[in-house]
């Protein structure tokens, strides 16, 4: 299993298909790393406080007092409370009920929307282990249905090595189609150079995902600002250079291959230094 026991329960229930009944616990899978930022006035260094306000009543408005309202008509609202809008979820909210299984590039990755990992519930291993190992062996995943903040989610299960995973998805009418998409190409054929080159330069940048390899740049960049601010430093922008003139795509396409061979020969060169170094100080050991 996965390092849960640093995670937050946010869930638990069971996952239910035919008469099989498996009870699990939820957790959520990503964690988000932007840096907080708060409001300020510039002129006194306040922080600006976001205040729930009444119109009407002319005075700040405690939670409790609050409730969910559709605009059916300009001005006019339909109220619920939070009781009432439970009410319209299903009695079994607590369960992953699973409808049918697909294959798992069947499903178009815009539909995707959160991930959640499962861990087995109480008294849940057997089954939970049972399901696990089926989904692993028929290379399937499970389309299903789950409440979640008062919402009805589809969702998928599927595996990631030991562990199930929970993917909410958007439904079919929130997912725009492609052909609302404007200015899109109109079928016309590519030349057959610029084609060749451009498969060239995907052979040269492809390779398997790794995602250590990436990182946020911008997060780290200001992460080493906020300390040189804090050190008293100053923050020098650097200008934006502008390039004179476009280059056409084949030229772009050439120039994108000739790069990418000179940073190799230079890798290979900097490897071949490397080795020599190791060698040399292997004989004289």
């Amino acid at each position: 299993m996965l390092g849960v026991l640093s995670l937050h329960t946010i869930w638990k229930g069971a996952i239910t298909f035919g008469l099989v009944h498996v009870p699990v616990k939820m957790y959520t899978a990503v964690e988000e790393k932007d840096i907080a930022m708060k409001q300020i006035h510039h002129e006194c260094g306040s922080s600006i406080s976001n205040v729930r306000s009444c119109p009407n009543c002319k005075r700040e408005v405690a939670w409790e007092e609050i409730v969910k309202g559709y605009e059916y008509d300009k001005g006019k609202y339909v109220l619920f409370t939070k009781e009432e809008l439970e009410q319209l979820l299903p009695e079994s909210d607590k369960t992953i009920r699973i409808l049918h299984f697909v294959d798992m590039d069947e499903v178009d990755p815009v539909y995707y929307q959160k991930t959640y990992y499962l861990s087995p519930g109480d008294m849940g291993e057997k089954g939970y282990s049972l399901l696990l190992q089926a989904l692993k062996s028929t290379n399937k995943t499970a389309v299903c249905k789950v409440a979640l903040r008062s919402k009805i989610h589809l969702a998928l299960l599927r595996t990631a090595g030991e562990c199930i995973v929970l993917e909410t998805l958007y439904y079919p009418d929130e997912v725009r189609p492609v052909a609302h998409v404007p200015n899109m190409p109109d079928g016309r054929t590519v030349d057959n150079k610029e084609l060749k080159l451009a498969q060239m330069l995907i052979g040269q940048l492809s390779g398997p995902f790794d995602a250590s390899q990436y990182k946020d740049d911008f997060r780290l960049q200001l992460i080493d600002a906020i300390q040189r601010k804090i050190q008293g430093e100053e923050i020098r922008v650097q200008p934006t250079i502008s390039e004179n003139g476009v280059m056409d795509l084949m030229s772009a396409l050439q120039a994108s291959l000739e790069q990418l061979n000179a940073a190799a020969q230079a890798e290979a060169a900097t490897a071949k230094k490397r080795k020599k170094k190791v060698a040399r100080v292997e004989e004289t050991a």
